[in-house]
Parts: C-alpha cells; sequence; structure tokens
C-alpha cells in the first residue's frame, strides 16, 4: 500500500485562504452585478406637487425664523382622498 502523502498545517491555512479569498471575490462580483435597476419615478400630482411646495415654502421660512423646521401632520380620516403620502414620503425622506 502506497504511504500518504502528508501535507503541512501551513499548506492547509494557504489552501483554505486562497479558497476564501475566491469566494469572497466571487460573491462581491455576483452582488455588484446583480444590482436591481431603480423602480422608475411616478409622475407627482398637480395637486401633490403644489403641497410639497407649500411645505418646502414653510420649511424654508421656519428655518430664516430660527425654528427646527418641524411640521406636524394630522391623520386624515379614511376614505377622503389623502394620496399624497406616498410622495410626502419620497420627497422628504420617510424612510428614515
Amino acid at each position: 500500500m502506497p504511504k500518504p502523502i502528508r501535507t503541512s498545517r501551513r499548506m492547509w491555512v494557504a489552501a483554505w485562504v486562497v479558497l476564501c479569498a475566491a469566494a469572497l471575490a466571487a460573491t462581491a462580483e455576483l452582488n455588484s452585478s446583480s444590482a436591481p435597476d431603480p423602480p422608475p419615478q411616478k409622475p407627482v400630482s398637480a395637486e401633490c406637487a403644489e403641497y410639497i411646495e407649500d411645505i418646502e415654502k414653510q420649511l424654508a421660512k421656519a428655518k430664516q425664523e430660527g425654528g427646527d423646521g418641524v411640521l406636524a401632520f394630522s391623520r386624515v380620516p379614511a376614505g377622503t382622498g389623502d394620496h399624497c403620502g406616498e410622495e410626502f414620503r419620497a420627497h422628504f425622506g420617510g424612510d428614515r
């Protein structure tokens, strides 16, 4: 029976390092190549654009007067047609 080839621990560690580095490089390449396209921007209705413009003016005025620029919105009862919520969140960064 042939004698098995003995490999040192350094050789095993080097092999694992090479394999891990290759796996990390492949993962990074796959993540960068498969980045999803951003969703297309929906057009903002004229009414919502007017609300957003009014809010921007109020924020600028509050900033000039030395305020902190915080606005509070009251909730609108269901069925009254509050359809600008998504536009507000998209414009003012409501996902923060």
